[in-house]
């Protein structure tokens, strides 16, 4: 094969289609949108309308209820503690706290706290001191022969 036998697969690069050029175009004129109305003209954005039926989203019953005042907490996994213990980002032997992981770059920021979830290994005996975490988390972390602290929350909050 060489360069100036590249080619597409056949039916792989479609023309496009030119409106409002000419009548022997096929869709010259009024470029296939007919005459008058509303969607014959620019601008109009009619998704959902029905003409004058109630539309669909209106006629399903509303459900569920979003709590304005809900936590939200970073998640890290035991995985990546350990993953950044092996990289020295992070330092086993000191208490890792919520901003020792922010500071070294595993949580982006803490938002309402951070929770620790079980996903992945940890090898390396560690104490961590977070807003939250699985009870498989704890099980892990303590097996592993460290501890986990989870802070109540306090009145600051």
């Amino acid at each position: 094969m060489k360069l100036h036998e590249l080619r597409d697969n056949a039916g792989a690069a479609k023309k496009r289609k030119r409106v409002g050029r000419g009548p022997g175009s096929g869709t010259g004129k009024t470029a296939g949108r007919g005459i008058k109305g509303q969607k014959s003209r620019s601008g109009v954005a009619i998704n959902g309308y029905e003409g004058g039926q109630m539309p669909l989203y209106q006629r399903l019953p509303k459900r569920g209820f979003n709590k304005p005042n809900r936590k939200s907490y970073a998640v890290v996994n035991l995985g990546l503690i350990q993953k950044f213990i092996d990289a020295k980002k992070l330092d086993a032997g000191a208490a890792i706290t919520e901003d020792a992981l922010v500071a070294s770059g595993l949580v982006r920021r803490k938002l309402d706290g951070i929770r620790v979830l079980a996903k992945g290994d940890i090898t390396s005996k560690v104490t961590l001191e977070v807003a939250g975490a699985s009870k498989s988390a704890v099980e892990a972390v303590e097996k592993a022969g460290g501890s986990v602290t989870v802070r109540t929350a306090t009145a600051a909050e």
